[in-house]
């Protein structure tokens, strides 16, 4: 809602409420998430919060079943949308969407004679006669409406009235009586249109004998009609439609007492509040938020600090947060008026981790494979804070994601790096301080060596390939580069008029990374095309910010650290392809002892919120000390997305974004407490528990609910959660939906 009060687009809404999910089953019911159980319940309030924010929206019947229409219609009214609200969607804001609002929405002089006539009130139970287009008429009535009414038929000196009405059950249909005195008969075989009317009735009892068949049409005289006797004789007959009753006393009174009935059902309907039982989180669906943290002022007191920092770890040390930074640190500190006092004997403050490989948070896809290079797209356009992994890494310490372009690409997509404020909006979730980055890969992946046949066509198929690709849109982009400066410089000297060179985004992002303006993060394997990569990025005067993976980097240490490139590394994966046979646990220490500044990745939704364990990894396999082993998911992956200045340590006047766990944070039994970023507390395992069984009592509230309503709140249109794939480097994703995962 805070964005659409923000934007205020035009909506155009559909009315395929939900049916009930299937929860009479307990084994059903209990697969069925949170998030369903809500928007069932919710789902016709919609349009009524619309509303009630000026938020202007129409309405459609697509995706549904056109008959559900109105029905779907009065539920939202039940729901509490007004009446006048109701009528502007359905006219005015319509046809202020389509862009006709001074041609037609409104009964006025000059507008288009495009008229709905309707018996009853269609928001309560009234019904549709008539549409008129242009002024004619589309009557929308079943055949013989018209002749509903009574009549008095003359049949020589016999007189029998006909009485007709349009039945209630659908699908409605004609049906009548002819009677004389106390004698009634129903007819059959009725048949008719918008002038002929025929019946055929057993008329043994009027002394004509036998079953008739008569037929009745309007002429400029009335109505005229002759019966066929069952001998075959005919008779003529004329008659009149009868007018209606007049009301007595006693029916004008039963009419009052029924419209003010009808009134007062109207007027409850619109007015009454409905109550709800599910909660309203953000995101709408298990342990969102009802409200974001506010900052807070914060005395840690007597607890051990890993500060990645110089200071190394400090143990019987206070700290104190405000206005979202790291104000103080020290031993024995005073409480200032006002703060809250945690105190933290026996546990362990960290800055928050740092992952400086993730694809969570990423909607719709993660790889753009129908080109070799895609410099163009962006991540920054595709995030999902609704994704549950930002909960779940929060609750494993991490607080900063950079989430990349997959790997299907020589020169893949821009990178975004985020915080994991969960709750937050897209927007919100962005690092706007953070370097910009892009998404570079090289081996098997981009040159499709595991894709199967039908991924052949596409160029490189080779690793020289890879490398010619590349210095060719290097290339391109320096020239690129070149005629813009050379066009500013022609503008600023005003020598002539000439049109600007056509703005070209892929590459001007590579161009970006020649100018050291855009950081090159870069899949990499094996030892010769690492080493391919530094010779192309000295030859083009750039510097590698991160070799990502890098498997084999323990083979070329001291090339990296003489190029000054980082190395973000997987602990302990190998052999889940051929490229990584040579990976070794002791990758990051040796890269690391060669001076080259390297991080811990997760490349995983599920790894990432271990990534403290992770990290300990490398103080069993090489003897790295906790501090080094610690440094890589905080302080290093901040220096290589460029926000060591603003957060990944333990110092005055940093943002605070911290850890509080219950053990040493390299320990497999180490729990995090609360999670703080900018001095925010987004998870908290108090709160946690506390969430946990209220989404216990809400979904049974919910169930219950379900399974006392009335049949026809439980209708709707089918829907099924939208489960978006666990994304990662390698994930081959379509246009229609089918994802599959393979590990190339």
């Amino acid at each position: 809602m805070k964005e659409l009060l923000e934007y205020r687009p035009v909506l155009i809404l559909p009315l395929n409420f939900p049916a009930a999910p299937q929860v009479s089953d307990e084994d059903y019911a209990r697969e069925v998430p949170l998030n369903i159980l809500r928007h069932w319940e919710r789902a016709p309030s919609n349009p009524a919060v619309l509303a009630a924010n000026n938020i202007p929206f129409s309405f459609t019947q697509y995706g549904m079943d056109g008959k559900a229409f109105w029905p779907r219609l009065r539920m939202a009214l039940q729901a509490g949308l007004d009446e006048e609200a109701a009528l502007a969607a359905l006219t005015t804001q319509a046809a202020a969407a389509a862009g006709i609002e001074d041609l037609v929405g409104k009964l006025a002089p000059g507008y288009m004679a495009d008229l709905v006539i309707a018996k009853g009130n269609l928001f309560q139970d009234g019904e549709i006669i008539s549409v008129w287009l242009q002024g004619e008429e589309q009557k929308l009535m079943p055949p013989g409406y018209q002749w509903q009414g009574s009549y008095r038929l003359h049949l020589a000196e016999l007189e029998l009235d006909l009485e007709l009405q349009l039945s209630q059950q659908k699908p409605r249909t004609l049906r009548g009586s002819l009677s004389s005195g106390d004698q009634q008969v129903e007819l059959a075989h009725l048949t008719t249109d918008s002038k002929r009317l025929s019946f055929s009735a057993n008329l043994q009892d009027a002394s004509i004998g036998g079953i008739s068949r008569i037929t009745l049409w309007q002429d400029d005289e009335g109505l005229q009609g002759r019966l066929l006797h069952a001998d075959g004789a005919i008779t003529q007959l004329a008659g009149s439609r009868l007018p209606h009753a007049p009301l007595t006393a006693e029916t004008a009174e039963e009419t009052k007492a029924s419209a003010a009935a009808v009134n007062s059902q109207s007027k409850t309907i619109s007015k009454t509040e409905p109550e709800y039982l599910s909660r309203l989180t953000s995101p709408l669906q298990a342990y969102g938020r009802s409200e974001q943290p506010g900052t807070e002022k914060l005395h840690i007191r007597n607890v051990t600090l890993w500060t990645s920092s110089e200071a190394g770890i400090i143990g019987n040390s206070d700290l104190i947060l405000a206005n979202g930074k790291i104000a103080k640190i020290g031993t024995n500190l005073s409480t200032p008026s006002g703060y809250q006092v945690i105190e933290g004997a026996g546990m362990h403050l960290t800055a928050g981790i740092i992952d400086e490989h993730s694809h969570i948070a990423v909607n719709g896809g993660l790889n753009e494979m129908s080109d070799a290079i895609t410099s163009e797209v962006r991540i920054a356009d595709v995030l999902n804070p609704d994704d549950i992994a930002i909960y779940r890494s929060l609750a494993g310490g991490v607080t900063t994601a950079n989430l990349l372009h997959g790997s299907a690409n020589p020169i893949g997509g821009q990178s975004q790096v985020i915080q994991l404020r969960w709750g937050e909006s897209a927007e919100n979730l962005k690092f706007t301080q953070a370097h910009q980055g892009i998404k570079f890969a090289l081996g098997e992946n981009v040159k499709q060596s595991n894709w199967g046949e039908r991924y052949t066509r596409r160029f490189p198929q080779s690793r020289m390939g890879v490398k010619a690709l590349m210095s060719d849109a290097f290339n391109a982009a320096r020239d690129y580069k070149d005629a813009q400066a050379q066009y500013a410089e022609l503008r600023s000297r005003e020598k002539r008029k000439q049109l600007s060179p056509r703005p070209d985004y892929r590459l001007q992002a590579i161009a970006q990374v020649l100018n050291g303006e855009r950081d090159v993060h870069i899949h990499s394997y094996v030892q010769s095309e690492i080493l391919m990569f530094l010779r192309l990025a000295e030859a083009y005067d750039f510097k590698v910010t991160a070799f990502t993976h890098v498997l084999e980097g323990y083979k070329l240490a001291p090339e990296l650290a003489a190029h000054g490139a980082g190395a973000s590394t997987f602990a302990d994966w190998w052999a889940y392809k051929f490229e990584v046979y040579d990976a070794i646990p002791q990758n990051a220490c040796l890269m690391m002892n060669a001076g080259v500044l390297t991080s811990i990745n997760s490349d995983d939704f599920e790894m990432q919120r271990r990534l403290n364990q992770e990290a300990a990894k490398s103080v069993k396999y090489c003897d790295m000390s906790p501090e080094d082993a610690w440094k890589m998911v905080t302080i290093n992956p901040a220096k290589q997305l460029g926000i060591d200045a603003i957060t990944g340590s333990i110092e005055e006047g940093k943002q605070a974004d911290l850890v509080l766990w219950d053990a040493n944070p390299l320990s497999v039994y180490a729990k995090s407490q609360a999670v703080w970023i900018g001095g925010k507390r987004y998870f908290d395992r108090a709160e946690d528990k506390q969430m946990t069984q209220a989404i216990v009592s809400e979904r049974q509230a919910l169930i219950q609910k379900i399974l006392g309503s009335d049949p026809a709140r439980l209708q709707g249109e089918t829907t099924s959660e939208i489960i978006e794939p666990l994304w990662q480097c390698d994930t081959q994703f379509n246009a229609w939906g089918q994802n599959k995962e393979s590990r190339l």
